[in-house]
C-alpha cells in the first residue's frame, strides 16, 4: 500500500516545539526530529513567574480557548480567558497537545523521517511519562524556571503527576482534576474494549489504513463506548429518559435492529462527528498509555508512597461524585498522597450530575473551586 496521508488535525493556531532529538521513550527507542504543538494565552511576567501549564486528556488539542492567532472557541472555553477562572489577564497560560496525539505534536500519524511514511505501529510504546517528559520540554524551552501551577484534567491529570514526579521543582503547585494516579481495572476494562473494537475492524489492517479503507465502524464503537462512561447514568437518565425517535426516523423494515431511542441517536451522531477527526492509531497508543500509569513504580510498590514524593506548596484534587471513568475517590488519593509530601492539598468532591465530563461542562461548579485555588497563589 502507498503511504497514506497522515490523519493530523492541527489547530490553526498552533505553535511548535522541537524536542531533544534524540528524544528517549520510556520503554524503549526514541523519536528523531519530534515536535509538540502549544498555544498561550495572556502575558509573561519578567520573572516568567505567573505561568501556568495545561495538561489535557486523550482527544483535545493545544487549542483550549479562543486567541489571537485563533478566534474560534476551545474546549475548555469557559474555564480560560480574562476574568475567568482561569485569568488571563493575570496568568501567562500554556497548553500543550499531547505527545502521541494527531493534533499537532509527534504521534503514530506524523511522518518519520527515517522512511518519509506515517509511523503507525512503527511509533515507539508511549507512556503517560513520555508525554510528562515532552511538556517539560516546551515549558523549559519558553524560558519558564517554574510554573505557577500545573493543571491537568482526566488524562491530564495522570501526566500533570508523571511531570511532577520526574521533575521536581517544576511547579509550586497542583489542579488535578478528574485525574488519577493510577489506572484501575474498571478503566483499563473499558480502554481495551475500544482498542479492540478498532482493531477488530478489517479496515484497521493492522494500522495500514488509508482515507479509503478507514476503521470508521471500530472508532464509532470506540467513541460509544468512551462517551458512555463520560457521562452518568443520572444525566442519561435525565436528559434522555426512554424518549424514541421520532416515527420517522424508526428502523426500516430491512434493519429491524436500527436506532430506536434518542440516546442510541446523540451517540451515533457524536461518534460520527468524530471518528474522522481523530487518528485511530493515535487513539490505541495514547489509550493504552493510561492503562500503564501507576505512580506506586515512584514509590515502591505504595501509591501513596509514589505521591508523598511529589513535592509542590499547594495541591487541590476536584472531581465529580458520579464519575465512573475515574471515580472521585482516586482524587481523594491524590490529595491525600501530596498531602503526605508536605503540600497543603485540598479536595473537593462536586455534586455533579454530568459524571467525568463534568470538568467540561459544569463550570458552575469547577470554575469557582479553579478560582479560588488561583487566586489564592
Amino acid at each position: 500500500m502507498s503511504p497514506a496521508p497522515t490523519h493530523e488535525f492541527i489547530p490553526p493556531g498552533s505553535r511548535f516545539h522541537a524536542l531533544s532529538s534524540p528524544f528517549p521513550m520510556k520503554r524503549g527507542g526514541a523519536l528523531h526530529g519530534a515536535r509538540i504543538a502549544y498555544e498561550t494565552w495572556g502575558t509573561p511576567d519578567a520573572q516568567l513567574g505567573n505561568a501556568v501549564l495545561i495538561v489535557t486528556g486523550l482527544s483535545p488539542d493545544a487549542h483550549a480557548a479562543s486567541n489571537a492567532e485563533d478566534p474560534a472557541p476551545g474546549w475548555w472555553e469557559g474555564m480560560l480567558g480574562p476574568g475567568k477562572a482561569i485569568d488571563t489577564d493575570r496568568w501567562f497560560v500554556v497548553c500543550v497537545n499531547s505527545l502521541g496525539s494527531c493534533k499537532g505534536s509527534t504521534g503514530p500519524a506524523s511522518i518519520d523521517p527515517a522512511t518519509g511514511a506515517p509511523y503507525r505501529l512503527a511509533f515507539p510504546e508511549l507512556s503517560i511519562e513520555d508525554i510528562a517528559d515532552a511538556a517539560a520540554e516546551v515549558v523549559r524551552g519558553l524560558g519558564i524556571g517554574q510554573l505557577a501551577c500545573v493543571i491537568g484534567n482526566s488524562m491530564g491529570g495522570m501526566t500533570a503527576l508523571a511531570l511532577l514526579a520526574r521533575h521536581p521543582g517544576i511547579a509550586r503547585s497542583h489542579i488535578n482534576i478528574s485525574g488519577s494516579a493510577r489506572a484501575l481495572p474498571f478503566s483499563i476494562a473499558v480502554r481495551s474494549l475500544q482498542r479492540e473494537a478498532i482493531r477488530l475492524d478489517p479496515n484497521w489492517n493492522g494500522g495500514e489504513y488509508d482515507d479509503d479503507s478507514y476503521p470508521e465502524s471500530g472508532m464509532r464503537i470506540a467513541r460509544k463506548l468512551g462517551v458512555i462512561t463520560y457521562r452518568s447514568a443520572l444525566e442519561w437518565d435525565g436528559r434522555f429518559g426512554r424518549v424514541r425517535l421520532d416515527e420517522q426516523m424508526v428502523p426500516a423494515a430491512d434493519d429491524p435492529f436500527g436506532l430506536e431511542f434518542q440516546v442510541e441517536s446523540y451517540l451515533e451522531g457524536h461518534a460520527r462527528r468524530f471518528v474522522r477527526r481523530y487518528d485511530p492509531n493515535c487513539y490505541l497508543y495514547l489509550s493504552r498509555s493510561m492503562d500503564w500509569f501507576d505512580l506506586a513504580e515512584a514509590g515502591g510498590g505504595d501509591v501513596m508512597a509514589g505521591l508523598a514524593r511529589i513535592r509542590v506548596e499547594r495541591a487541590l484534587a476536584i472531581g465529580a461524585n458520579t464519575d465512573i471513568l475515574f471515580p472521585v475517590q482516586q482524587q481523594q488519593e491524590v490529595a491525600e498522597g501530596l498531602a503526605r509530601g508536605g503540600a497543603r492539598a485540598g479536595f473537593i468532591g462536586m455534586d455533579s450530575p454530568q459524571g467525568h465530563d463534568a470538568f467540561l461542562v459544569d463550570l458552575e461548579h469547577f470554575g469557582p473551586a479553579v478560582r479560588d485555588f488561583l487566586d489564592a497563589l
